[in-house]
């Protein structure tokens, strides 16, 4: 296939949507403690504060990167592609 037919494809889905998470961290609970939780409350991750943030599309890790603030809303800088994820090869077609 040549690229400038791959290059059409690629524009057919550049416009689909896909779920964007960042995954700020993660531990495990006993159930005593989720069911004892109250507002005010405070759950303790495993990384800590310096470690950078998972980017996930639709459940896949794509990226990593740091947490941001941009006005009053957060945002992720990306720090570093996983490449195996595609992501990588996808943007160097288009």
């Amino acid at each position: 296939m040549s690229s400038i037919s791959e290059a059409k494809n690629l524009d057919v889905v550049m416009d689909v949507r896909v779920q964007v998470t960042v995954q700020l961290g993660s531990c495990q609970l006993p159930m005593r403690e989720i069911v004892n939780m109250t507002p005010g409350s405070v759950v303790q991750l495993k990384q800590q504060a310096k470690d950078p943030v998972g980017i996930f599309i639709n459940d896949r890790l794509i990226a990593y990167g740091e947490v941001v603030v941009v006005e009053d809303n957060f945002g992720v800088k990306v720090t570093e592609l996983i490449h195996d994820s595609g992501v990588d090869e996808l943007a160097a077609e288009s």
